[in-house]
């Protein structure tokens, strides 16, 4: 082998070995998550109430209003929820085996309207005429795109404002996606535990 044939592998492979140690350096148009804030955790948290409100509100008790109430619902869980990241870990408050843990939108959908034979749910979004969302939080983590936060939900029906309906204990994580849309990927829900 001639030494210039020789020199150029050599300056080849030493060149390959680098860029395969060479830090991923993001392409135009890449852009990586940005940071969530707590204010953004707030804001999805209280947009997830409104959201549930919103079905109940469509429904407005008739069962006829039901392909309306769905349809809103779908719009909700689209704009709150991380499905299209992957599978949201989604144990709402009333679930029974099979079904306590729902991994799809359908899942989810069904725990909101009772749309769907296969989970047998009560449509918790028809239960009651829902009108307002509160939600105390004990405390938030950030961690980069993500944060986890845990707390109350407060929930009111209508002609009621002077005391919450429900109480449930809540934990959601929320992650920015690429477009800076923060949607919910955990959410674990459950009743107060009221001792034995």
């Amino acid at each position: 082998m001639k030494h210039a044939t020789r020199r150029a592998l050599t300056a080849s492979l030493f060149g390959l070995a680098l860029a395969a140690t060479a830090p991923a350096v993001a392409l135009a148009g890449d852009a990586a998550p940005q940071q969530i804030t707590e204010a953004e955790v707030l804001a999805a948290a209280d947009a997830w109430g409104r959201g549930l409100v919103s079905i109940s509100v469509a429904y407005n008790g008739k069962r006829e209003n039901l392909p309306r109430a769905k349809a809103v619902a779908s719009a909700f869980i689209d704009r709150a929820y991380g499905y299209n990241l992957g599978p949201v870990l989604f144990k709402p408050t009333l679930t029974t085996k099979p079904h306590v843990f729902r991994l799809t939108k359908e899942g989810a959908l069904s725990y909101f309207v009772d749309d769907d034979p296969e989970y047998n749910d009560d449509g918790f979004a028809l239960k009651e005429p829902w009108r307002r969302v509160v939600f105390k939080p004990v405390g938030i983590q950030i961690n980069g795109a993500v944060a986890s936060t845990m707390g109350t939900v407060e929930l009111y029906v209508k002609g009621q404002d002077d005391k919450p309906a429900v109480v449930v204990d809540k934990t959601w994580v929320f992650k920015k996606d690429d477009k800076g849309v923060v949607r919910i990927i955990v959410h674990h829900s459950s009743l107060q535990f009221n001792g034995y």
